[in-house]
């Protein structure tokens, strides 16, 4: 293949490169930042925004498969932040796809857009979009979701992937957060702590997209549908925080608060944030509430079955290869 994947210099992004790269593919991945450590082992980095169309359309020229992993998340931001990147980005690529004749697009999508701010129990392809949703991230993945299926034909064929909950070595964003929140005494497991949730290692959503990839095409049987990703290990949400701290070194999480306290001071910090019209992130969301009371697991049997995948790596095995890259990056250190 002759890929390109965007978010190149993201968690999924650089995993995916790197294991493109290890199968003798030829390698381009498009970001806003330098990767040093991918052009170390030969892949080409090109620097750019996706809602840049001109940069982003010289990066896509040559390659016949577009991994579009890039998007912008988070609990806490502008409508049109989220929409000028997941959704105008999305478009972009789209594009980019169709004037440059190339052939493949893997979107990689989210499970939070059928989220409808309630338990969501073993729920299939099937499930729809909720008429209303509870956060601008879920909104426009949702809208930028829709257009890549949209534009399956004969020409240009598409999947949507939707791994949840992804974790591994070489995670510099949620691994660090939840260690840092649990050093400083800030985390609390809040409500019913049965509540199950899938999750995915790094690794398993990578060799996904990749099948993905190699069996698209316009008369295959994933083009154009949409496909839940998981280890198919639903756990209790806050076994896997407590998990991931073991894994950092640090005790699990002693502290309870009730549900409806923590919906009220997330309303007070997201009206504080409001008021005073603060760009950073509320140290507490109504959305990230309904994420830690709600369950979140999905049935991957679609997936399974017309994509040839199936998860290998345990929570158990997968928490042991966490524990050892985090103690070699603070050896390192």
């Amino acid at each position: 293949m002759r890929a390109l994947v965007t978010g190149g210099g993201g968690f999924l992004g650089a995993a995916l490169a790197r294991k493109l790269r290890e199968r003798g593919d030829d390698v381009r991945v498009f970001g806003r930042g330098s990767y040093a450590d991918l052009e170390a082992i030969g892949i080409d980095c090109a620097k750019g925004d996706v809602t840049d169309y001109a940069t982003l359309k010289a990066a896509c020229d040559d390659r016949d498969v577009i991994f579009h992993v890039a998007a912008k998340v988070g609990l806490w931001g502008k409508y049109e932040d989220f929409c000028s990147v997941n959704v105008e980005g999305t478009k972009n690529v789209l594009r980019a796809c169709l004037e440059l004749g190339i052939a493949k697009l893997v979107f990689t999508g989210s499970p939070s857009v059928v989220f409808h701010g309630g338990d969501v129990d073993g729920v299939d392809e099937s499930a729809p979009y909720p008429e209303k949703f509870d956060s601008y991230y879920s909104q426009t993945k949702a809208l930028s979701e829709k257009m890549v299926l949209a534009a399956n034909h004969d020409k240009l064929a598409t999947v949507s992937l939707r791994p949840h909950f992804i974790w591994g070595p070489g995670d510099r964003n949620l691994l660090p957060r939840v260690a840092a929140k649990q050093r400083a005494g800030r985390l609390y497991k809040v409500g019913d702590e049965s509540k199950l949730v899938d999750t995915i290692y790094i690794d398993d959503c990578v060799d996904a997209h990749i099948l993905a990839a190699v069996q698209l095409s316009p008369v295959s049987e994933i083009a154009g549908k949409a496909y839940f990703l998981s280890g198919g290990d639903p756990r209790p949400f806050w076994e896997i925080v407590d998990r991931m701290l073991a894994a950092s070194g640090l005790p699990p999480v002693k502290k309870r608060m009730s549900k409806e306290l923590a919906y009220a001071l997330a309303s007070v910090c997201e009206g504080t944030w409001r008021l005073l019209r603060l760009s950073s992130e509320p140290p507490l969301t109504k959305f990230l509430v309904d994420t830690m009371t709600t369950s979140h697991w999905f049935d991957i049997t679609a997936a399974k079955r017309e994509l040839g995948w199936k998860p290998r790596v345990k929570i158990e095995d997968g928490m042991t290869r966490v524990a050892q890259w985090i103690r070699t990056t603070q050896t390192d250190a």
